[in-house]
């Protein structure tokens, strides 16, 4: 029968796994209500993602204050091949003058023709919109409705700052739920082929999906308590990290389960001793994640350090989601939930020669040849990155040709010696003549109009003579900025606010690398008790991020044909793979130093570890890459390559770095892989492992 600690025992195996599944329920019923609001706070405007401190951003905010807020500016383009005939301008005017009846507009636009004669281009403006982004978008289609093609050989199209933004803003709201179902389809269908079972990949997947919605209910609660940034790109990538890398956290958690299954009688029990042994790896993993992304704070760029906080949430609620539910949940439906591949005790796995015992072994043959290929491949690679072109246009930013990005091209050719994207000064209402004298002193400036102004500003309207996001207009901007600087004014605008995103990119890398770095490498030497090991897998991972986007620079422009690189790249995927890379040399390396507690030599611990956590690793890279992946079918530039190439960093990691390269390095530097820690002392001294290294070692 048992005494009292017996029947306490069966209680809690009992009780618990139904307590923590009532928990969730409960979490769920409070989060649901928020999660549904968080497309609500959703922006994608310029001001979201701009860096801080620019001039761009002074001027988007202060245009908000103005009297009828933001600008909505748009360009109507009318082109016909050979030449706009009569009737064909008189339509363009009809048309244009339909808009300023029906709409509130800014002035009374005036066409431009072209030199060639063949293209007429109309600049309208409103203050109506303001910063409401709903109603940007409607006052753009409510003019596209008006200025239509008339089936006469006549094109029209609708360009220009307004038009763009709602554009990108259609591409991004239409993200969520093709992202949210190929991600899942994604996952379900590796799940299905490693699991082998028609239940088992039910569970992962569907926890996963719980800790996606707690993710939602907690990144609005962020938003609204400290005003965090929540763009299409942050939110799309957080649900990509919380399948990713809760799938990661998943399988390694059911492989030692099933392994412990083997061993232990109850479910209950050998779940136990699974999270013993797999928990602090899965705890330092999603540690190390969540601090790296969380070093974007330290970004300017508006868009990167809102980032931070969502993807660390996605990663936390996936970790906390892995930790209790998916425990209750397995240890609920007991062993049946692997079927037909049921894990009986005292059973055996099917010995076989599988595929990371035959990695092991040849790297145990020839360690340093194998790392001195692995280092010549990777830096090969790596030269790749040189062939990377520089910073994506807004036009160029979709991968296919919206309207808007159609009228930027027509502009391009039919006006290249003209700006067709007017540059935006905000300057204090006092000098603001002595500002516009400024301007149309300044070189390469065709045309200087003063606008509105309140609140102590005046807004000037500044039009470049050359073309739009070229070196000639970079130039006049940053001669604009010089002239006025002195006088407390602002300069912005959409080719403005590109050049203050790639700037301050490049600023960011400075200051957010090092900082990233750091916190991943405390992280490894408070888990590892070394320095050389944490050194070895940093190493690994910045030589995968250099290959990966190596990589990326051989097929951006020559197969994918993109004219540009998004500025964030480098940043934002330096973060991602160090911080999920390192996620897979913390597996391995744990398991390595349990097996060196229990007595192995570093030789015999490394190739153990390969064994057993090779296939676990290589499914979680597999699972992880295919998510990223997910975004290359995406209709954003900067959403395919960041995809790209993370997704291949993820791979090369997996079966390259972290097999071959971290095994061989480990054996070739023996036991001076764990120093200065007690490890690394010679074979013949003691190394008493800490009293709870000791617990974990004698359970698992």
């Amino acid at each position: 029968m048992g005494g009292p600690p017996a029947r306490n025992a069966r209680r809690r195996r009992v009780v618990l796994p139904w307590t923590l599944l009532g928990l969730w329920i409960a979490v769920l019923a409070l989060a649901g209500p928020f999660a549904g609001k968080l497309g609500d706070v959703q922006h994608d405007r310029a001001v979201d993602y701009l860096p801080a401190s620019a001039d761009s951003t002074q001027v988007a905010k202060i245009q908000d204050r103005l009297p009828g807020g933001e600008t909505t500016e748009l360009v109507l383009v009318y082109h016909r091949d050979g030449g706009l005939t009569a009737g064909d301008r008189e339509t363009a005017g009809e048309q244009v003058a339909a808009i300023g009846r029906e709409l509130k507009l800014t002035g009374t636009p005036e066409g431009v023709p072209s030199k060639s004669g063949d293209t007429l281009m109309y600049p309208v403006a409103s203050n109506a919109p303001g910063q409401d982004e709903k109603l940007r978008d409607a006052f753009v289609n409510d003019v596209r409705d008006i200025a239509h093609d008339t089936g006469a050989g006549m094109s029209v199209e609708v360009g220009g700052p307004g038009a763009l933004a709602t554009d990108a803003a259609e591409v991004y709201q239409s993200l969520d739920g093709p992202l949210l179902y190929t991600t899942v389809a994604v996952v379900a269908i590796l799940l299905i082929l490693i699991y082998r079972s028609p239940f088992l990949w039910l569970v992962p997947l569907v926890v996963a999906g719980v800790a996606d919605f707690l993710s939602m209910g907690v990144a609005y609660g962020l938003h609204e308590t400290f005003g965090t940034t929540i763009s299409g790109q942050s939110s799309g990538v957080m649900t990509i990290l919380v399948f990713g890398a809760g799938t990661d956290y998943a399988l390694l958690i059911v492989a030692r389960y099933r392994e412990e299954l083997r061993r232990v009688e109850r479910p209950y029990d050998a779940m136990r001793v699974a999270l013993r042994g797999c928990g602090p790896a899965v705890l330092a993993s999603s540690g190390t994640v969540a601090a790296g992304l969380l070093c974007l704070l330290a970004a300017d760029l508006n868009s990167s350090r809102g980032m931070g906080p969502l993807g660390a949430v996605g990663v936390l609620c996936a970790l906390v989601a892995m930790l209790t539910l998916l425990p209750a949940v397995l240890v609920l439906l007991g062993r049946r939930v692997f079927w037909p591949l049921v894990p009986a005790l005292g059973s055996q796995p099917k010995p076989r020669r599988s595929l990371f015992s035959a990695m092991g072994s040849s790297a145990e043959r020839r360690p340093l040849t194998v790392l001195g290929v692995g280092a010549v491949l990777l830096g090969a690679l790596a030269l790749g990155a040189l062939n990377l072109s520089g910073a994506v246009k807004q036009e160029d930013s979709f991968t296919s040709t919206p309207d808007s990005v159609a009228a930027m091209k027509t502009l391009a050719a039919a006006y290249p010696e003209t700006g067709t994207q007017p540059l935006t000064v905000i300057a204090p209402t006092r000098g603001a003549d002595r500002a516009v004298r400024t301007a149309r002193a300044t070189e390469g400036v065709a045309d200087v109009q003063r606008g509105r102004s309140g609140g102590g500003w005046t807004e000037i309207t500044v039009v470049a003579r050359a073309a739009p996001q070229s070196a000639a207009e970079t130039a006049t901007i940053e001669a604009l900025r010089d002239g006025l600087d002195a006088q407390g004014a602002y300069v912005g605008g959409p080719s403005a606010e590109q050049l203050d995103l790639k700037d301050t990119n490049a600023r960011d890398r400075l200051v957010v690398v090092p900082i990233v770095l750091a916190a991943v490498l405390l992280v490894l030497v408070a888990l590892l008790r070394s320095l050389v090991a944490p050194l070895m897998l940093l190493v690994a991972v910045v030589a995968v991020w250099g290959a990966a986007l190596g990589i990326g620079g051989l097929v951006f422009g020559p197969v994918f044909g993109f004219e540009g690189t998004d500025p964030g790249l480098e940043l934002l995927s330096f973060v991602f793979l160090v911080a999920l890379g390192v996620d897979y040399g913390i597996f391995l390396m744990h398991r390595m130093r349990e097996e060196v507690l229990g007595g192995a030599d570093t030789r015999a611990a490394a190739l153990t570890a390969l064994r057993t956590t090779g296939g676990v690793i290589a499914s979680a890279g597999l699972v992880l890459a295919a998510t990223f992946a997910v975004l290359t079918n995406m209709p954003m530039v900067q959403l395919v390559e960041l995809g790209f190439v993370i997704a291949v960093g993820v791979l090369l990691d997996t079966f390259l770095v972290r097999t071959y390269l971290v095994t061989s390095a480990s054996l070739a530097l023996g036991r001076k892989v764990w120093w200065p820690g007690a490890l690394s002392r010679p074979a013949g001294e003691p190394v008493p492992p800490p009293a709870e290294e000791a617990v974990l070692t004698r359970t698992s």
